[in-house]
């Protein structure tokens, strides 16, 4: 009788087993999913933001540029299109963050970075581990008490 109850006891412990590691599964997918979208929704909003400042320091550079050439042009002052190159490097940059390839540029660094120099991703005093988590929320609570009296 023992026999028969154990071993029933045994197949149920392991079906809980496999359902609890099949839940767990489904949450690890569930939660890489959001943690992707949310992902993709910050550098959505990085282009989206990109593409807002372009407009406005676009209307910048147009309205310095025209207002540097016709400046120089009726005073005969060539000096007055030096700001121009500056000020075109930028726009040039924003330009190629909004529409352009600097985010697959960057995206391209960054793995060759996690490939080839992937000892410059490391965290001081290394991956924090249960221990350390534990050991600085006892030392502030031990603190915390401490102070309390």
């Amino acid at each position: 009788m023992g026999f028969l109850l154990s071993k029933s006891m045994d197949a149920n412990f392991k079906k809980q087993q496999e359902f609890m590691l099949h839940n767990a599964r489904l949450q690890m997918e569930r939660q890489m999913v959001m943690q992707n979208q949310m992902r993709e929704r910050q550098m959505a909003m990085q282009v989206a933001w990109s593409r807002e400042f372009l407009k406005y320091y676009g209307t910048f550079f147009t309205l310095a540029t025209v207002g540097l050439t016709v400046g120089a042009i009726k005073r005969r002052k060539p000096f007055l299109l030096a700001p121009i190159v500056p000020l075109g490097f930028i726009m040039a940059y924003q330009v190629d963050s909004a529409y352009g390839t600097l985010i697959y540029r960057v995206r391209g660094e960054a793995e060759s970075i996690m490939t080839s120099d992937h000892d410059r991703l490391d965290l001081p005093h290394g991956t924090p581990t249960f221990e350390s988590i534990e050991k600085a929320r006892r030392a502030r609570s031990s603190l915390a008490s401490f102070l309390e009296k």
